[in-house]
This record gives C-alpha cells, structure tokens and sequence, in this order.
C-alpha cells in the first residue's frame, strides 16, 4: 500500500498579489488599492488542496534559503502536507510572482521560478522511494519538462496514476504525455496544445480529439462555462458552472486539481472526482 494518497511535484512561489481597479497599460503607473503576501506556486497550492480536503499529501519542489523559502515551507507543514521531498538551493532565490488583482476578480501575474528551476530529476526515484509512494501523482509544467518526465515515469512503475496540470501551456514531449493518465488543461492552455479555438462546451468538446482522449482521459476547464470531462474511450460529460459572485479567481485551477487528486485517491470515477471539485472552486472563488 502507497504511503501517500497524493504526491504533488512541482513548483512553489510566494505571491505577491496587488489590489487594483485593472491592469496597467504600457508605460504606465497604476494605483492599486492593497496588497498581500501569499503561498503559492501550482504545485504548492495544489498540494495544500489536496491535504485540506482530506488526502494524506506530501510535496516534492525546491526552495531558496531565504526568507520566502522559509515561508513557503511552514505553510506546506502547517496545511500537514509532507515537506521531506522539499529540497533546499543555496544558490538561487526561491520562486515568487507578482500578480494584479482587478476589481472583476480577474487577474494577471508575473511569475520568477528561482529554485523551482533547479529540481533534479535524477533524485526523484530516490525521493519518491523514500516517501513511500501514492497513489497519484501530480504535475504541473512550472517546473523543466525533465523533471515531470522522471516523476511521472517513476510513478507509473510504481503503480500511480498521474495528473498532468499542463499550465502553462508549453509543448508536450512524447515522454511525457505517454505516462500521463489524466490531462488537465484550461481553454488557453487547450487552444495551445490542441491548436483549435475553444470557447465554450461544444467547441471543448470538439477538441478532446487532438488532446489524446482516446489514450488518456481529458479534462478541459472553462471557468464560469462549466467544464468537458472525458475518461478514456468514453464519451465527454459536460458540467455546469455552480453560480457564485466571484470575489477572486486567484487559484481556482489549482483548487480544482487539488481536490480532483483528492478524490480520485478515494477511488471516485473522474466524472465524480471532478463533481466535486467543480463544486470546491466555485466555493473557493466565491470566497476572499
């Protein structure tokens, strides 16, 4: 039996995140209203989702000796997500972004990946045998593409399913994507890989076909237009948005992966496991 329900390994960054009325143009200064300091990085957030919403977690990323570094490691331990996969560089800060937050709940970020850069993926077997396993296994593309490929690799010779969150978009080597059993991806991100438009359900689904669905599963994400899931071979299942006022929608993804993860750990179908965490992002941007 795996140590481990869910093993994210990825990125981690503290967020700077500025409250203001829009995004600034070129050249310009905008005023913005606050500002706070938040955990964050794909990896780390969904991690953190993953262990809120009842599965035993552990993390595998990179942090500089810093003071963010620091930081970033206490909110992973006290959200009780394992940190004996999370390595030190002595050399390059940690990871952070800066992101702009607007009025409409939208935002925009920058992001500086620092250690997250500096993995090495010729120690994750060692890690992951030290960890004990999972059951799944979670990716992310804020980190080198030859870090994924060894996780996902060693994962699925240890029995784990693995969850590819492919954002951002970027190419996807063959790998990687042949030891991906779950390919999750926004409209973006499906625009970038499929090279179709996708702008609602019908056009998502017209896609799922260049995504690989008939040799992976396929979840496409659409924000407030609800969400396409396809489990391998089968046929799409279109859900609806839940309705909620959005305060933010600052990590919403990552939400919906953490809990997606979580889920498929209890043995959910796909189509269940993203019921659910359809449910807890709209919960999630509803909330400040």
């Amino acid at each position: 039996m795996p140590a481990f329900d869910v093993i994210v390994c990825g990125s981690l960054h503290l967020d700077i995140v500025v409250k203001a009325s829009a995004l600034p143009r070129l050249d310009e200064t905008a005023v913005g209203t606050s500002w706070a300091q938040m955990c964050g990085g794909k990896g780390g957030n969904q991690a953190v989702q993953a262990a809120r919403h009842g599965a035993k977690t552990a993390m595998i990323g990179r942090i500089g000796d810093d003071a963010f570094g620091q930081t970033l490691h206490r909110n992973l331990q006290s959200a009780k997500v394992d940190t004996l996969g999370v390595t030190t560089d002595s050399v390059n800060g940690s990871g952070m972004s800066v992101a702009i937050l607007q009025d409409n709940g939208e935002y925009g970020a920058v992001i500086v990946s620092g250690s997250n850069m500096t993995i090495n993926p010729t120690s994750l077997s060692s890690t992951l045998s030290a960890l004990g396993g999972t059951k799944i296994m979670v990716l992310q593309n804020e980190v080198p593409n030859a870090v994924n490929v060894a996780a996902a690799k060693t994962a699925k010779q240890n029995g784990a399913m693995v969850v590819l969150n492919a954002a951002p978009a970027r190419n996807l080597s063959e790998a990687l994507i042949a030891n991906v059993d779950v390919l999750v991806v926004n409209r973006v991100e499906a625009e970038a890989i499929s090279g179709l438009l996708v702008t609602d359900r019908t056009s998502a689904i017209v896609a799922l076909n260049s995504l690989g669905s008939s040799q992976r599963s396929v979840v496409i994400t659409l924000g407030g237009n609800g969400l396409v899931v396809c489990p391998k071979e089968s046929n799409a299942v279109e859900i609806e948005a839940r309705a909620v006022k959005v305060t933010s929608t600052h990590g919403a993804g990552d939400c919906f992966v953490g809990v997606l993860a979580a889920e498929l750990a209890k043995k959910a179908t796909l189509v269940e496991a993203c019921q659910i965490a359809n449910e807890r992002a709209a919960i999630f941007v509803s909330r400040i």
